[in-house]
């Protein structure tokens, strides 16, 4: 196992709370729970109010069927935000994660992933939360060519 493709950081981060969208079966469909969750909360004129979006990540590929996966399509929202159904609050809990930034399309998500939970963590000392993963979208393949685009995985940390 050579050196990590992507770094990672140690950070503190706030709590957040999500607008979201669950979504059901394989991780890279999510897109289609994000363009439900834009058409959801644009006719609201919420985006003025929401920020990055988010997403959660619920279950392990390696252990767990891609049709029974589960995650939410979210975006960042202000405790203020009126969420109401069909739309989910997701709070996630702040404090110490690990952070990797993978720079590139969401193809390469998986290496990032296998490289966090397989050389990182091991060899850090650390122990992952009881909290799922999720993924900070810095940008969007709306506006960013596939190789441009930066995600943020986060993972929980105890402690």
């Amino acid at each position: 196992k050579g050196p990590l493709m992507y770094p990672v950081i140690v950070r503190t981060d706030p709590p957040r709370r999500l607008v979201a969208l669950p979504h059901s079966g394989p991780y890279p469909l999510i897109g289609r729970a994000f363009e439900k969750l834009g058409a959801t909360i644009g006719p609201r004129g919420l985006f003025p109010q929401v920020g990055k979006m988010v997403g959660v990540y619920y279950c392990s590929p390696d252990d767990t069927a891609p049709e029974d996966l589960r995650s939410h399509a979210g975006f960042e929202c202000g405790d203020s935000l009126p969420i109401d159904p069909p739309l989910d609050e997701v709070r996630l809990p702040g404090g110490r994660h690990a952070v990797m930034t993978v720079k590139g399309p969401y193809s390469d998500l998986p290496a990032g992933y296998a490289q966090l939970f397989g050389q990182w963590l091991p060899a850090s000392g650390e122990e992952a939360a009881d909290s799922p993963a999720f993924e900070v979208y810095l940008n969007t393949p709306m506006d960013t060519a596939p190789e441009d685009l930066l995600t943020e995985i986060c993972l929980p940390l105890r402690g």
